[in-house]
């Protein structure tokens, strides 16, 4: 597969990632964490300039388009006020991804700045892996699952191979692998606790809004 067309499959499966989660989230049935949203679209979409400072090319364009949804998911997840469950720990990691962020304009090497960044959306997980712990059924894994593949797919698109170019996309692909994880275990978890007590899964899952 060439170059050009692996660029255009990250491209699509970014889309197809995003487009069923944003949907969920405007139904009611996804309530994404807004600290997690804010911190991945911010470092993102720096993590992507800095990409094609470093001769990524077309290959980076996915990251971008991921950034610039990201930073839309986040509005509507404050806009929708998706989560009142913010916590002490959710403040210590924004606070900490939020103080790491401007690191990157420090340093005139583009690797810095995305090891810097990388460090900054893995932060950014915290309040969702945190959320996810009591409330699995509020994230919509599909998006992850996709987000793992096109991750990994916009890797052999990229113009330019260096740790700077390839350090960011490997290490979400391997971080979504592990929410993705997290997440089906808790969800397992909960529903043999639920059956314990007489209920079902959908008792977990959250009720979608009714459309006026």
């Amino acid at each position: 597969m060439s170059k050009e067309l692996c660029g255009y499959f990250a491209i699509g499966l970014t889309f197809v990632a995003f487009i069923p989660y944003i949907r969920s989230v405007l139904s009611g049935q996804t309530k994404p964490h807004v600290f997690s949203w804010l911190i991945w679209g911010v470092a993102t979409f720096v993590v992507f300039l800095a990409q094609l400072a470093d001769g990524a090319g077309f290959g980076a364009w996915s990251i971008g388009l991921s950034g610039f949804l990201t930073c839309y998911i986040a509005f509507l997840a404050y806009r929708r006020r998706s989560d009142h469950s913010v916590t002490k720990l959710d403040w210590v990691f924004f606070i900490l991804a939020m103080i790491s962020l401007p690191l990157w304009f420090l340093t005139k090497d583009p690797f810095w700045a995305v090891l810097i960044l990388t460090t900054v959306d893995t932060l950014g997980f915290g309040p969702t892996f945190r959320k996810a712990y009591h409330k699995p059924y509020e994230e919509q894994l599909f998006l992850y699952i996709v987000m793992t593949v096109r991750n990994l797919v916009s890797i052999p698109a990229l113009e330019n191979y260096s740790w700077t170019t390839i350090l960011f996309p490997a290490t979400l692909s391997v971080t979504c692998g592990i929410f993705i994880i997290f997440v089906m275990i808790r969800r397992a978890s909960s529903a043999k606790r639920l059956a314990r007590l007489g209920g079902t899964e959908k008792h977990l899952r959250p009720i979608p809004r009714r459309r006026r």
